[in-house]
C-alpha cells in the first residue's frame, strides 16, 4: 500500500485533474437520471398484481383508474359537461361516471341508491379517472386548473404527480440547510478556516459522481433521490476529517509533506476501510429485498459510500497536498473545549447506564415488532396538505373507495354472469361495469359506443371494473382482496387476473413483511463478520452489534408507545441504514479504547477514550441527526418524513449508547478484549 500511496502523492496534480473531469461529466449525467415516484412499480415482477397490470396493458388501451375527481354543487347536465372536459384533458384516457353504469334519462329515484350515491350524492359528482403514467404531472395540473381550488381530487396519480413536483423543491431546501450545518460543525471542530471547505469540496465531488453514475440504473426511486445524497454526506463526513487529522499528526513528526501524507494514509487505511465496509455492507443488505425499492436504495447508497472511500484515498491526499499552505495560513484556536471532564462524568454514570441498557433490550425488541403499519402510498400526504385536505373532503361525502379491475378469459358469458352476481353480492362492492352487466341492463348493448366496448372486451379477455367502498389498504381492504380472488379462483381457477391500487398494496404488504427477517439477519451477520475479521475478537463484534441493534429497537419502539402507525417501508429500511451508518461510532470508540488500554489501566483508558473520540463521534452523529430531522420536518411526503425522523432519532440514540453505555461494556468485558494483548505500562492502582 505504501508504494501505491507514494505514487499517488507524486502524481497529485494528475489525480486532481482526473477527478475534476469525472466530476464535470457526472454533473451532466446526473440530469439524465429519471426518478420514479410510484411505490407500486417496485413490486417484484412476479407478484400477481404486477403480472396482471402488464397483461392488462397488452390487452387494453386504458389502464386502471387512478384518480377521483369531485365536483361540488352540480346538476346532472353540468356533471356531464365536466365529464366531457375531463375526457379532453391531455393524458386522461378514461373517465367513468354514473351514465356509464345506469341510464340517467330515468328519474333518479328509480335508481339503486348504492349505485347512484357511488357517483352522485347531495349534488356532488364523483368521477373515476384514468391518467397515463407518463403524463401524470401535466394531466393533474390541467385538471386542477379545470376544476379550480373549490373542488377536490385524489388518487395515486395525483399523489405521484404532487410528489414529483414538490419533493424536488423540498430536497433542494434540505440540502442547502444540511451544507450550512455541516459547515458550522466543521468550523467548530477543526483548527483551520480552510479545512471545512476542503472537506466539503471532497464530499461534494463524491456525491456528484455518485449521482451521475446512478445513470447505470436507468432510473432511481424517489426515496433514493431524496435521501441518497444527504445520507452519503452524513456517513462519509468523518473519513475526510480523520485523514486530515492524521496528516496533521504525521506532519508534526515529519516535515516532508509528501512523506507525512503517505504515512497518514498508511495509518488511517485500516480504520477508514473497516468503518466504510461496515457501512457499505449495511446498505447492501437492502439488495436482498424482494421489494425492489430496497435494492434501488441499497445499491445507490453502497456505491456512494464506496465512491466516498475512493475519493478519500485518491483525490483527497492530492487535493490536501495542493492546499496545505492555505490550511497553515488560516489556523485558528480550538473553538471547542477539551472533553476530559466529560470523560470523568461518563465514567461515573456508565455502569448505571449499562444496567438501564440491559433492562431495555427485551422490551424494546418486543415493542419494535408490535407496531401498526401503512404499507402503500395512500397515507403519504397528511391533512395539512392540499391533497390530504381534498382526500378528506371526498371521503366525507362518498366514503373511502377504490377500483379493482378483474380480467377473465373471454367467451363464456354464462360463467361471467355468475361471477358478476356473486361479486355484486359482496357488501363492499357498490357497482360493476362489465360486458355482462351492461348487456343485462336496461340499455341495449348496441347503444354502447365502440370506445366503451373496447375497454371491456379484448381479443382474449373480458374486463370487469369493480367500485368498492373500502380504502386502499387496511384490514377491510386486504380482506376484500382475498374474497375477490377466492371468488374469481372458484370460477376461473388460475386464469383470472386482478389489479388495482388496493390489490397492489396487498401484494406489497406480503412482499415487504417477508423481507424483514431476511434483510435484518443478513445485515447483522455481514457486519458481524467484518468486525470479526477486523477486530480479531468474538466478544467485541457481539458487544458492538448488540449496542447498535438495541438503539435500533428503541428507535422503532417509540411509535408503538406513542400509538402511531408507521410506514413499513421506512421501518424496513431504517434498520439497515442505522446499523450501517452508526456502527462506525462504536468501532471508533473500541479501537481507541484498545490503543489507550496498552498504556493505562482500564478506568483511565475509559476516561481517556471518551475524551479522545467525543468530538469525532459528535461531528458525524450531529450531522446525521440534523440531516434526518430536516428531512423529517421539511418534507410533506410523510413516508420520507418518517424515514427522516427515524434517521435523526436513531442517530441520537446510537450516540447515547456509544458515549454512555459502550464505555461501560468495554470496561466490564475488558478481560475478554485485552487478555491477549501486552500491556506496555504497569497498571497503577486498582481497576
Amino acid at each position: 500500500m505504501k508504494k501505491f500511496y507514494m505514487s499517488l502523492v507524486n502524481h497529485r496534480k494528475t489525480m486532481v485533474m482526473i477527478f475534476t473531469m469525472v466530476f464535470v461529466v457526472c454533473l451532466l449525467l446526473g440530469n439524465l437520471v429519471k426518478v420514479n415516484y410510484d411505490i407500486n412499480d417496485y413490486l417484484p415482477e412476479s407478484s400477481p398484481s404486477t403480472v396482471s397490470l402488464e397483461l392488462m396493458q397488452e390487452e387494453f388501451d386504458g389502464g386502471i383508474p387512478n384518480a377521483r375527481i369531485m365536483i361540488s354543487d352540480v346538476t346532472i347536465p353540468e356533471a356531464l359537461e365536466y365529464k366531457e372536459k375531463l375526457e379532453a384533458v391531455d393524458g386522461v384516457t378514461a373517465v367513468t361516471w354514473l351514465d356509464d353504469v345506469v341510464s340517467i334519462f330515468v328519474p333518479l329515484s328509480t335508481l339503486d341508491t348504492d349505485t347512484l350515491e357511488t357517483y352522485y350524492k347531495d349534488n356532488n359528482a364523483l368521477f373515476t379517472v384514468t391518467i397515463e403514467e407518463d403524463r401524470r404531472i401535466e394531466a393533474v395540473s390541467s385538471i386542477r386548473e379545470l376544476i379550480g381550488e373549490d373542488n377536490a381530487m385524489t388518487g395515486s396519480a395525483v399523489s405521484t404527480a404532487i410528489s414529483t413536483t414538490e419533493t424536488v423543491l423540498e430536497i433542494n431546501k434540505i440540502s442547502i440547510f444540511t451544507v450550512l450545518f455541516v459547515l458550522v460543525v466543521l468550523v467548530m471542530t477543526t483548527n483551520s478556516w480552510m479545512e471545512p471547505l476542503i472537506v466539503l469540496i471532497g464530499l461534494g465531488l463524491a456525491i456528484v459522481i455518485n449521482n451521475g453514475t446512478n445513470l447505470i440504473f436507468g432510473e432511481i426511486s424517489f426515496v433514493t433521490n431524496a435521501a441518497g445524497s444527504i445520507l452519503q454526506l452524513a456517513v462519509s463526513l468523518d473519513y475526510s476529517v480523520f485523514l486530515l487529522h492524521r496528516f496533521e499528526e504525521c506532519r508534526q513528526e515529519n516535515p516532508d509533506v509528501k512523506a507525512a501524507m503517505t504515512e497518514a494514509l498508511c495509518k488511517s487505511t485500516s480504520s477508514i476501510l473497516s468503518s466504510g465496509l461496515t457501512t457499505v455492507i449495511g446498505f447492501l443488505a437492502l439488495v436482498l429485498m424482494q421489494f425492489r425499492l430496497g435494492p434501488d436504495l441499497g445499491l445507490a447508497l453502497a456505491k456512494g459510500v464506496a465512491i466516498s472511500l475512493i475519493t478519500v484515498f485518491v483525490f483527497m491526499p492530492s487535493f490536501i497536498l495542493l492546499t496545505y499552505k492555505w490550511l497553515d495560513k488560516t489556523r485558528h484556536k480550538e473553538l471547542l473545549p477539551k472533553f476530559d471532564l466529560f470523560g470523568k462524568i461518563v465514567k461515573k454514570v456508565t455502569i448505571p447506564m449499562v444496567c438501564i441498557f440491559v433492562i431495555l433490550i427485551i422490551p424494546a425488541y418486543l415493542a419494535s415488532n408490535a407496531n401498526d403499519y401503512y404499507y402503500g402510498s395512500s397515507n403519504i400526504f397528511g391533512s395539512e396538505t392540499q391533497l390530504g385536505s381534498d382526500t378528506a373532503v371526498i371521503e366525507s361525502v362518498f366514503g373511502k373507495s377504490d377500483t379493482y379491475v378483474l380480467m377473465v378469459p373471454v367467451g363464456d358469458t354464462a360463467t361471467e354472469t355468475e361471477l358478476s352476481q356473486e361479486l355484486n353480492s359482496l357488501p363492499q362492492v357498490t357497482s360493476i361495469i362489465s360486458y355482462v352487466d351492461l348487456a343485462g341492463a336496461e340499455i341495449p348493448l348496441e347503444y354502447l359506443d365502440e370506445n366503451t366496448l373496447s375497454q371491456l372486451i379484448s381479443k382474449n379477455y373480458s374486463r370487469m371494473v369493480l367500485s368498492v367502498d373500502v380504502p386502499y389498504e387496511g384490514e377491510d381492504a386486504f380482506s376484500l382482496v382475498e374474497q375477490v380472488r377466492d371468488i374469481a379462483q372458484k370460477y376461473y381457477s388460475d386464469t383470472y387476473y386482478l389489479a388495482g391500487e388496493g390489490v397492489s398494496t396487498y401484494d406489497l404488504m406480503e412482499t415487504v413483511t417477508n423481507d424483514m427477517v431476511k434483510v435484518n439477519l443478513m445485515a447483522i451477520a455481514a457486519v458481524f463478520i467484518v468486525l470479526l475479521l477486523s477486530l480479531r475478537s468474538i466478544s467485541l463484534p457481539i458487544v458492538l452489534v448488540l449496542s447498535i441493534e438495541t438503539a435500533i429497537w428503541i428507535n422503532l419502539s417509540i411509535p408503538y408507545f406513542m400509538d402511531t402507525p408507521i410506514f413499513y417501508i421506512a421501518y424496513l429500511i431504517i434498520s439497515s441504514i442505522q446499523l450501517g451508518a452508526t456502527v462506525d461510532y462504536a468501532i471508533l470508540m473500541t479501537d481507541r479504547y484498545k490503543e489507550n488500554r496498552e498504556m493505562m489501566n482500564k478506568k483511565a483508558a475509559v476516561i481517556q477514550t471518551i475524551s479522545d473520540v467525543t468530538v469525532s463521534i459528535l461531528t458525524s452523529g450531529s450531522v446525521l441527526t440534523v440531516v434526518g430531522l430536516l428531512l423529517g420536518y421539511i418534507t410533506t411526503n410523510q413516508l420520507l418524513g418518517q424515514l427522516g425522523i427515524f434517521i435523526g432519532r436513531g442517530a441520537i440514540l446510537s450516540l447515547i449508547i456509544v458515549l454512555f453505555v459502550l464505555p461501560g461494556l468495554l470496561y466490564l468485558f475488558d478481560p475478554l478484549i485485552i487478555r491477549k494483548r501486552k500491556i506496555k505500562q504497569i497498571q497503577m492502582g486498582a481497576d
